[in-house]
């Protein structure tokens, strides 16, 4: 009897201390503050953009440059734009891509940095040559601020790109007689004023109605199915060769809905 009295007692006592391992490990488990997870987002690179149209990819790349010079030397930046875009073929000229000369400076006297030997109106004439594409605008600034035959543009207003256009000409920086009406042509197709407006803080008043431009031909030509270089040549009376040269194109090969530039 005795014997049955302590074996239940002692069964007692272990179910009785099991219990309170088992609570006291849940209690354990319940007091763990749980680990936060965190949770890193994902890198993710901004899409290329692609640009069907040179030029703009020109202006995209440039203008904050551009501005900038406008703000410190008082030169159009639309202006500049134009010129860089004319000059340097949108950027794809050899002396550019060689040499980071967008505007076509040649060496001149005094001038102590890189050059390059490059044909132009003679045969193996010097240009300068840049590290980079910033040190070439700012050389442009210069080189249009320190000469005193470019001093009459600059008491011209800020806005008034066809002056500066046509000012340029007469002071002998191009002597191609059309210079003006191209710059002009270009700064009036791709709205580059409006970046002169942006480092001014202000808006020109513009007539409702468009004046007529310079030239009565049309500036584009919007690829449609069906047209080729050779067709689109024909109709504006053009080169294939020149049509690839103004449009900065390496192959014969046109997209439907690109605007294809019909003069420089």
């Amino acid at each position: 009897m005795k014997l049955k009295i302590l074996t239940l007692l002692f069964v007692s006592l272990f179910l009785v201390s099991c219990g309170a391992k088992r609570k006291s490990k849940k209690a354990s488990k319940k007091n763990t503050p749980k680990k936060e997870v965190v949770v890193t987002p994902k890198k993710t690179t901004p899409p290329i953009k692609k640009y069907t149209d040179i030029k703009l990819k020109y202006i995209d790349t440039y203008s904050e440059i551009a501005m900038d010079e406008m703000r410190k030397y008082k030169i159009p930046a639309s202006i500049t734009l134009a010129q860089g875009i004319l000059e340097s073929r949108s950027g794809q000229s050899l002396l550019t891509t060689r040499s980071n000369n967008h505007f076509g400076i040649k060496c001149h006297k005094g001038w102590t940095g890189d050059s390059t030997l490059h044909d132009d109106d003679e045969d193996d004439e010097c240009f300068r040559v840049y590290k980079y594409p910033e040190e070439s605008f700012r050389d442009h600034s210069l080189f249009l601020a320190e000469r005193k035959r470019y001093a009459d543009l600059f008491k011209l207003k800020q806005t008034d790109y066809k002056g500066w256009a046509k000012g340029l000409r007469k002071a002998g920086y191009a002597t191609d007689r059309k210079y003006p009406e191209k710059l002009i042509n270009i700064i009036e197709a791709y709205d580059l004023y409006e970046y002169d407006e942006k480092v001014l803080g202000k808006k020109r008043r513009r007539n409702k109605k468009k004046t007529n431009s310079t030239t009565s031909e049309p500036k584009f030509y919007t690829v449609k199915k069906g047209d080729t270089l050779y067709s689109i040549s024909r109709k504006y009376s053009l080169s294939v060769d020149k049509l690839k040269s103004i449009n900065g194109l390496d192959s014969n090969i046109i997209d439907i809905g690109k605007k294809l530039y019909l003069s420089y």
